[in-house]
């Protein structure tokens, strides 16, 4: 049988709660000073001498017939306190050393024949229990409040700490059953403690595992999406082929085309897949301003034939621009912004490329601006989503390039954001967050 963490945080603070109560009163009642006795205390004891020594003195004049006579002038209730027996050794001994006990007062008394009688006074009747009790013995009033405040004290915290784990496990238990919507947050109300910075890592773990799997279902549907067309191309050529053989060779060429832009499709899917989806970056380092020099002059090639310009502005010699991160990854993301710009600037127009440092001094930039129509406002964010292609485009892509270099920039802890420029065009800005100098310092000059 599982005992549940509520009963033993309730048992545990209770049990504890009346262990201290018990070992204050042990420690209290061991070492309390002595104190002066109550004033009711001090007039019983000063009625008891007085009436012990009328008695005393009454024996010794006249023996026990005058003490009885005595004493019928007293009260009833004095009578009855005031006790007489004969005399031992030990009584007799301890009462002439003084020896008297609250309630019970005593004094050894010389009868006139020699004898001696020992008068009790007993005040047990008027102030009952002088004694306090004994450390075992605790005041039922104390054991008492010990027990319900201590019940209630420690029902209260165990409900304090336990209720917010019994939001955490009906959590656990939506998420497992596929709702990936809870949220845990809201439930904690105003508490501060570390069992609110769990409900916020599960929000946070509920909202990337919802934001991945929306991500893939979107992506499942938008790669169905976009291949459907070529297939469908496909297979109205191969029907063709077979109803013209004529017209094979040309109907060749087209499904070579079709299978190379699906071929290109699946290779720019693994790559986002791979940067997306766990993906391990290697660790090296390269200085991102020769990566971009090598980019530059590989799109270059491509660009002359569409009539474009490629102008690339760099760091001063002495500026250090090593990122530590993958190369290769970097590498596609540079390349798929500036092709990106290359195809949406008309001919006769250049796409300027210029490395410069942040201003914080750790990071480096890299920004990229074309001579195209711009992008408007709305869709700023949007093209860097999967499948994204703006009708004012021309472009006949799978619309994955942008997606690929925000996946891969955030990957290496950096940004990437794109901005309409005044005078026209796009302005796509890429910031990557340098190597320190002492983990980087032998490695910094060494260029991909």
């Amino acid at each position: 049988m599982r005992i549940r963490l509520f009963w033993k945080i309730l048992f545990s603070f209770w049990l504890t709660f009346i262990c201290i109560i018990k070992g204050v009163w042990i420690v209290f009642t061991l070492y309390d000073v002595p104190r002066k006795e109550p004033r009711v205390i001090q007039v019983v004891e000063a009625l008891a001498e007085s009436r012990l020594d009328g008695a005393s003195l009454a024996v010794r004049l006249g023996g026990e017939g005058r003490l009885d006579a005595f004493l019928a002038s007293w009260p009833e209730e004095d009578r009855l306190r005031l006790t007489r027996e004969p005399a031992s050794g030990n009584s007799s001994e301890a009462a002439s050393a003084g020896v008297s006990k609250y309630p019970d007062y005593f004094r050894s008394v010389v009868l006139p024949d020699g004898g001696s009688i020992v008068l009790r006074y007993n005040a047990s009747d008027v102030l009952p229990g002088r004694d306090r009790p004994g450390p075992p013995n605790i005041p039922p009033e104390l054991l008492i409040l010990g027990i319900l405040g201590g019940l209630l004290f420690s029902a209260l915290l165990a409900w304090y700490l336990t209720a917010p784990m019994w939001r955490l496990r009906a959590g656990f238990d939506a998420l497992a059953m596929g709702n990936l919507g809870v949220r845990l947050r809201p439930l904690m109300g105003r508490r501060r403690d570390e069992i609110t910075d769990l409900a916020r890592d599960f929000d946070m773990m509920a909202e990337r595992m919802q934001s991945l799997l929306e991500s893939r279902e979107q992506l499942l549907h938008d790669v169905s999406h976009e291949l459907r067309s070529p297939l469908a191309r496909l297979h109205m050529a191969v029907g063709l082929a077979r109803q013209n053989p004529q017209r094979t060779g040309p109907l060749l060429d087209r499904i070579e085309g079709e299978s190379a832009r699906m071929d290109n499709l699946v290779g720019e899917l693994l790559t986002l897949s791979r940067v997306e989806f766990g993906a391990e970056t290697l660790e090296e380092y390269f200085d991102l301003q020769s990566l971009a020099r090598v980019v530059v002059d590989n799109v270059r090639f491509e660009a002359r034939e569409n009539g474009v310009g490629i102008e690339l502005e760099t760091l001063p010699r002495d500026d250090i621009s090593t990122v530590r991160g993958d190369a290769e990854l970097v590498r596609r993301a540079l390349e798929n912004v500036i092709r990106n710009a290359m195809r949406h600037s008309p001919r006769g127009t250049s796409v300027e490329v210029k490395v410069f440092a942040g201003d914080d001094r750790d990071t480096c930039c890299i920004q990229v601006t074309d001579s195209g129509p711009g992008v408007p406002g709305d869709s700023l964010e949007r093209i860097f989503e999967p499948f994204v292609r703006l009708k004012n485009t021309s472009s006949h892509g799978a619309g994955l390039g942008l997606a690929i270099a925000r996946r891969a920039i955030l990957v290496h802890s950096g940004s990437i954001r794109a901005d309409n420029c005044d005078e026209g065009g796009l302005r796509i800005t890429i910031v990557l967050p340098l190597a320190s100098f002492e983990m980087a310092g032998s490695d910094a000059g060494h260029e991909r």
